[in-house]
């Protein structure tokens, strides 16, 4: 089993920042891709922010220029540095992790979701 367990969420102001950050843990073998999306009221789920595992991202237009994603392969934990928030940043962030299982099956793990509030 493997579990990806997020903190960093909160109320801020417009133009303010968050960082969020994610760590994995469980029976790993390897990690593939990690990311961040966010959920929105009334909204799909959609795609912030992608890493590999070679450092390659991409992001959502939307956020490019005010968020950066990162990771740090040594602690299985991904990051998003959120800057210049907007009130449309406002939803529930979901951590995604494609992870290779110690019994080397394929796996897409989910987050519990952590709620961004941008607010005055």
């Amino acid at each position: 089993q493997v579990q990806l367990v997020e903190s960093g969420g909160g109320l801020v102001q417009p133009g303010g920042s968050l960082r969020l950050s994610c760590a994995a843990s469980g029976s790993i073998f390897s990690i593939n891709a990690m990311g961040w999306y966010r959920q929105a009221p009334g909204n799909v789920r959609e795609l912030v922010a992608r890493i590999t595992s070679g450092g390659s991202t991409n992001y959502a237009d939307s956020v490019k220029g005010r968020f950066t994603i990162s990771r740090d392969n040594a602690k299985n934990t991904v990051y998003l540095q959120m800057n210049s928030l907007k009130p449309e940043d406002t939803a529930v962030y979901y951590c995604y992790a494609g992870v290779v299982a110690l019994t080397y099956s394929n796996l897409d793990v989910w987050g519990q979701g952590t709620l961004v509030t941008v607010s005055s």
